[in-house]
This record gives structure tokens, sequence and C-alpha cells, in this order.
């Protein structure tokens, strides 16, 4: 890993910068999926409970110990019990004792149990069973309210964030508590690849519009996840480590940030 770009997390380790997602890549499909990211170069691999891919994913990652693996508990596992119980059957389905990162996957406020299940992430670290842990699609007033309950900070926030919504004021709430922003839908499902800003920006460049996107999330200082299936898909958005936009580029990108760009759930309402 020692040309592979990485990021301090606040317990003291490093996560790759560019990773590899797996959601909605089935079972049967991600163990090639999962082995060809990482023949082609991928240190980070992202899958959760809900995406009913992990055993697929830890055959796929197989021997790789040194591989930065990632899974996160589902809302219905969410509770300090329960959750302690779900991690217990991801670590067996990935056929692993222990993950890198730990996430719970969606804060539920309407729930009101992520407190409980962020103490269960903190026992499950303290156990080995997870190296770091972390959330996703957390807001402010989420984050906020379990370093109070806890004391301890999640290592990595994932949430969504792509040109055309750019969660800059979560972002600010992420550097000022040292957490570092892991982006989901990097690419907007996609979308952003048709963008003509991006397409002359790729023409300019000689590289593929995945690349120039996932570009742009490195050089802020993001943690981009792209899913991709096939070989050309998963090499042409691993071809962001091979080149560099200039800071023109990069504003002409952090222009088409649109305040109803979300493409997903509304983590205040999604439960």
């Amino acid at each position: 890993m020692t040309d592979y770009p990485t990021l301090d997390l606040n317990d003291g380790r490093q996560i790759p910068q560019l990773g590899f997602g797996t959601y909605k890549l089935a079972d049967d499909d991600a163990p090639e999926a999962v082995a060809t990211a990482i023949d082609v170069g991928y240190w980070l691999v992202d899958t959760a409970a809900i995406y009913e891919n992990e055993r697929g994913v830890g055959k796929g990652v197989g021997e790789w110990s040194d591989i930065f693996l990632q899974t996160k508990i589902w809302n219905d596992s969410q509770g300090y019990d329960r959750t302690l119980k779900a991690a217990d059957k991801c670590l067996d389905r990935l056929g692993r004792d222990h993950v890198d990162m730990l996430l719970i996957h969606w804060p539920c406020p309407d729930k009101d149990l992520f407190v409980d299940t962020w103490k269960a992430l903190i026992e499950l670290r303290d156990a080995g069973k997870a190296k770091s842990i972390g959330v996703s699609n957390f807001r402010e007033q989420d984050l906020k309210r379990i370093v109070d309950a806890t004391g301890v900070t999640p290592a990595l926030n994932q949430i969504e964030l792509h040109p055309s919504f750019q969660q800059q004021g979560l972002r600010k709430v992420h550097e000022e508590m040292g957490i570092v922003t892991q982006s989901w839908s990097p690419l907007g499902q996609g979308e952003g690849m048709d963008d003509d800003t991006v397409g002359a920006i790729a023409e300019e460049t000689g590289q593929p519009a995945s690349a120039v996107i996932l570009r742009w999330h490195l050089q802020h200082g993001l943690c981009p996840i792209p899913k991709a299936s096939s070989r050309d898909h998963i090499e042409a958005n691993f071809k962001a480590l091979a080149f560099e936009l200039s800071d023109e580029q990069m504003g002409r990108i952090d222009a088409l940030d649109s305040a109803d760009g979300r493409m997903g759930p509304d983590p205040a309402k999604f439960s």
C-alpha cells in the first residue's frame, strides 16, 4: 500500500482513499467482481448486511488479509444486544474474525436506537471484532449526539456525495470533528458521467468520465467507493489514481452542486 493514497483516521489508523463498492452486486457475482477489483489494485472493499452479498464478498477477498474490509449494521438490527448479534452474523458470512471498519448504516431517528447501537460498536471495537468504527448517513445532530453520549467520535461517515450533491456543510462538520468523509454513489448513480462539464474535462485529460469524477473526490480529501461489475468499468474507475485535475477543472466540477441533487433517501425520514 506504499503508493496507494490513504487518509488518516481519528483512531490512529489509515484507510485507503479509493474503495470498491458492492451495492446491488448479487452474492453469486460478488466473488469474481471483488477478486477482479483486488487484481486491478483496489485495497478497500465495502459491503453491508442489507446487500445480502457478504458471503460472496468474503470469498472474493479470500486470503487477502491486508484488504481493508468494511460492512454495516442494518436498521432492523439496531439496539445494543441486537447489534452485537448482528455483527457476529456479518463476520460469519464474511468468513472473518474481524472487519477493518464497522458502520451503522442509517441513523433511523424515529427508532431512537442509534446511541445504543453506537455503544455496541464501541464494545465490538474493544473486543477486536472491528478495528475501526463509524457511521453512515448521519446528520450533524446525530453525530454530536453519539459523541456527547459516549465520548467516542466516529472514524468515518459514509454519505451520499457526488458533483450534483456535494454536502459541503456536512463535510465542514466532519473536518471540525476529525471524521473522514466517505462518498457513496460518488458517480451520481452514473448520471454524473453524462454531464457536459465532466465530458469536456474527460476530453481535456484523456481520461474516462468516471475517473474524472473520482479524481475530483480524491483531490477534495474524500473517500469514494464506486461500484462496478465489469473489469472495464473497474479499471476505468481505478484510473482516478493516475492523473490530477487542475484547480480550474476542479472549480468547474464544484459549480455543479445543486440544492436538490439528493438521489437517495433522506436520513431524517428513512428507517
